[in-house]
């Protein structure tokens, strides 16, 4: 499509993409069934990371569509379909979290507590297989709901140029706002506090609501960037459209740092056995090594990467970036999972690589369905025009 002010032309991706995205999904969906067949405990841990994962992308990138309408934000509008085609994860979210389900005993104590546990016994009328269930399933839900009216009018939009449809999903993700703060904490509270529940930290959806938004934003990035440069999306998009992912991926990298601090400060000055335990566990044998490398990876590189203001300009920087974000990622949610299945020294081998693998098989295939089916940039959002012609 072009008009006298937006050209967009609808093109397909190289096949060479899904060929990729096929061979990474049988790959990775071959180790994932020989691990749960070999060692199901082991696997099932790593299916929590998986899931919360992918989680963290699907639901995060409907959480910045949201935001971009409630802001009004102009140079967000001809990137924010690829936000749309991520937060499409969402829909695929049963097959990770259904054979979790089935392996509820393997990995959560608190399924089976001891009868003299009375900190357990104390957390049963919450920390219960069936309400637990039924949390995932009503969040689930709700995530799938907001989907899919807000990308239905997005999509309508594409052809009536109606802009009462923008007014529509600015109201639905107002009341998105809430309900994503509450299911996004509360569901790393289920698949990741309650790993080890005899600790707690009232700060914990806080830390893995920041994961999930700078996971959310590097993915998109790793999208946008390449499909602007050879030209997939619209013309006329000017670099300083990539300031602002630059500029989010660096706010948001010291946000987590500062909530990361902040969790173990408090929990370190107060000094309570019950909660030091968490991060002593973390420190013993080769797991000081990772807790280390997590500093490093999830903090340090992004930092000195994305510090200056050219940095956060350049294609290539911010897809170098935005991958070992999206890396650093995966890193944290194994360095939070990993010592309750392995106490002591670190486990890795075969098992850990085949959800990683399974998952960017499935981001790649769901992206490339997404393209074919609509256009690649909202061309009926009444900001498109502001936004490709964004300028510092």
């Amino acid at each position: 499509m072009s008009s006298s002010t937006v050209e967009y032309q609808k093109k397909e991706l190289p096949a060479k993409v899904k060929t990729v995205g096929m061979t990474l999904l049988l790959v990775g969906l071959i180790i994932v069934v020989l691990g749960y067949i070999v060692n199901p405990t082991r696997t099932a841990y790593n299916n929590i990371i998986g899931f919360t994962f992918l989680a963290s992308i699907g639901v995060g990138s409907l959480f910045f569509v949201a935001i971009e309408y409630l802001a009004g934000a102009v140079w967000s509008a001809p990137f924010r379909r690829v936000g749309e085609f991520l937060s499409s994860l969402i829909i695929i979210l049963p097959l990770l979290f259904i054979p979790l389900l089935l392996n509820m005993n393997n990995v959560f104590h608190w399924t089976h507590p001891a009868p003299a546990d009375k900190i357990l016994v104390e957390k049963a009328p919450y920390l219960n297989v069936n309400f637990f269930i039924i949390r995932v399933v009503v969040f689930w839900l709700l995530w799938l709901a907001f989907y899919y009216f807000i990308t239905k009018n997005s999509r309508k939009q594409d052809q009536t140029k109606d802009q009462l449809l923008t007014k529509k999903n600015i109201k639905i993700s107002a009341l998105f706002m809430p309900v994503f703060a509450l299911t996004i904490s509360f569901t790393a509270i289920d698949w990741l506090m309650s790993l080890a529940p005899h600790w707690f930290s009232t700060i914990f959806g806080v830390y893995y609501f920041s994961g999930t938004v700078l996971a959310a934003l590097a993915a998109a990035t790793i999208f946008i960037i390449p499909l602007s440069e050879k030209g997939y999306l619209v013309k006329g998009i000017h670099t300083d459209s990539y300031y602002s992912l630059g500029a989010l991926l660096f706010a948001f990298t010291n946000f987590w740092a500062y909530i990361a601090f902040s969790q173990f400060l408090l929990i370190w000055y107060a000094n309570l056995p019950e909660e030091t335990i968490w991060f002593l566990a973390r420190w013993e044998g080769n797991w000081k090594f990772v807790t280390i490398g997590l500093l490093v990876f999830r903090f340090l590189i992004p930092y000195v990467g994305l510090l200056s203001q050219p940095s956060k300009m350049n294609p290539k920087r911010l897809i170098i970036m935005a991958s070992v974000i999206l890396f650093a990622h995966y890193f944290d949610l194994y360095w939070l999972t990993a010592p309750n299945f392995s106490k002591g020294e670190v486990t890795f081998g075969w098992i850990e690589l085949g959800f990683p693998i399974m998952i960017a098989g499935l981001i790649i295939l769901v992206f490339i369905y997404k393209t074919k089916k609509e256009n690649l940039v909202p061309i009926g959002d009444p900001k498109l025009k502001r936004g490709i012609d964004f300028r510092l």
